[in-house]
């Protein structure tokens, strides 16, 4: 026998009490299963007495068998109730056949109006001045540095020893040898920056500064410290030559800038319109949490925030850090998880009600589009057929590209001039 009680809008508890007939008679029916086959000194296999066999493994049986009847019994429960359960039950023991199982279930999810909802779609024009600005942001990707006997200025690459000091004596993190670093480009403070600036190669200097009062660095923030410099080489910066080497390097076989030039063209036309479809994309999902407001399972969200908490940590590790050297607070990725299950839940409901799911054709569009930033298009597109997980986020994708379709289908969509500049410093 079991009954739900609601214990709030999503939280539920099913008490369940199991009749101890049908315990003893399972675990009856599993000990003489087990002693058909169970070994023991002594005894020939199958020979073993019952008695034996319950004495040996009856209490482990018997929580087998309960474990089994209570997930049985809850399982019932909700299919009687007709509860989605989100999560995972919290499972008490209340007597020796009583038990109580706590849960959450799914929010019913409501899409409200989106007509009033509002959506720029930044329109862009990538002219001869953004191919320009590229390909000069290119040539300096590739900038080489060669030594110079001039005073240090900005941009020029430095190699330096250095050594500092607080109160006359050395901290953590306070002196390095053949320290390599580009002037005047934010890594280092500003004073150590100025310092450096106007040496010459084989020169000397000591210098004074003060960490700021919240400097990363906890045990020299706020502090006063002396820097002694001895600089050993000036390189400057150079950049290519736009010539047919140049244009080689970017992979274009004969060397023609004219190519060249096309195929920039069209990579930064790709990258415009991912950038415009992010955009646009970020403030359909955005209209929809406003659009579908809802109380979300504690439980959901906790495991969400987990596994931001296991990716952030894997990113880490794959940059060479080490779990722990950086603090992970689930707490902190509360907000995040918070928007990435309502959207999840949303999303999965528009798919069900709005017949959203995407057909095989658009997910395939989708994996052959990603494939042409690759050399081998043909090949990147099997890869993904290969790899399960891949082709499901690509269905994801494509679940999401059809639901912003849908929200645009509904929503006041606008076109709005925006500078290339504008669009390709953004984050979208």
């Amino acid at each position: 026998m079991a009954n739900v009680e609601t214990l709030g809008t999503l939280e539920r508890r099913v008490s369940m009490s199991l009749p101890v007939e049908d315990i003893d008679r399972q675990v009856d029916e599993r000990l003489k299963k087990l002693a058909r086959n169970v070994k023991m000194p002594g005894f020939r296999p199958g020979k073993v007495p019952l008695k034996l066999v319950a004495q040996t493994y009856g209490p482990q049986v018997r929580s087998e068998v309960l474990g089994d009847a209570v997930q049985k019994a809850f399982s019932d429960a909700v299919r009687e109730a007709n509860l989605k359960v989100a999560g995972y039950p919290r499972i008490e023991k209340k007597g020796d056949l009583e038990f109580s199982a706590t849960f959450e279930i799914y929010p019913e999810v409501n899409v409200g109006d989106l007509s009033a909802a509002s959506i720029e779609r930044p329109r862009v024009a990538v002219d001869e001045a953004a191919l320009d600005r590229t390909i000069g942001i290119l040539r300096k990707q590739r900038t080489q540095f060669v030594a110079a006997t001039r005073p240090a200025q900005d941009g020029d690459r430095l190699t330096l020893d250095f050594q500092g000091t607080i109160e006359g004596q050395p901290f953590e993190g306070g002196s390095a040898q053949g320290f390599v670093f580009l002037l005047g480009e934010g890594r280092m403070l500003p004073e150590f920056d100025a310092a450096a600036r106007g040496m010459s190669a084989g020169e000397e200097k000591t210098f004074e500064l003060k960490f700021p009062d919240d400097y990363h660095g906890k045990n020299v923030a706020g502090k006063k410290a002396v820097f002694n410099l001895k600089l050993h080489k000036v390189e400057a910066p150079q950049l290519p030559e736009l010539d047919a080497e140049f244009a080689k390097s970017l992979g274009v076989a004969d060397g023609d800038l004219a190519k060249m030039r096309a195929d920039i063209r069209a990579n930064v036309e790709r990258e415009v319109a991912k950038r415009v479809e992010a955009r646009v994309k970020a403030q359909a999902l955005q209209a929809l949490l406003h659009a579908a407001p809802l109380e979300l399972p504690k439980s959901l969200v906790q495991m969400e925030a987990q596994s931001l908490v296991e990716r952030a940590g894997a990113d880490l590790q794959s940059r060479g850090l080490k779990m722990g050297e950086v603090p992970l607070d689930p707490a902190h990725f509360e907000d995040t998880a918070k928007r990435r299950v309502a959207l999840g839940l949303i999303i999965a409901e528009l798919a069900r009600a709005e017949s959203l799911q995407p057909k095989p054709a658009e997910v395939r569009a989708l994996i052959e589009q990603e494939a042409q930033t690759y050399e081998s298009p043909a090949e990147v597109v099997k890869w993904f057929y290969m790899q399960p997980q891949r082709l499901q986020e690509m269905e994801g994708v494509a679940l999401e590209a059809n639901v912003v379709k849908w929200v645009l289908s509904k929503a006041k969509v606008a076109d709005q001039d925006v500078s290339f500049d504008e669009l390709m410093g953004s984050n979208a």
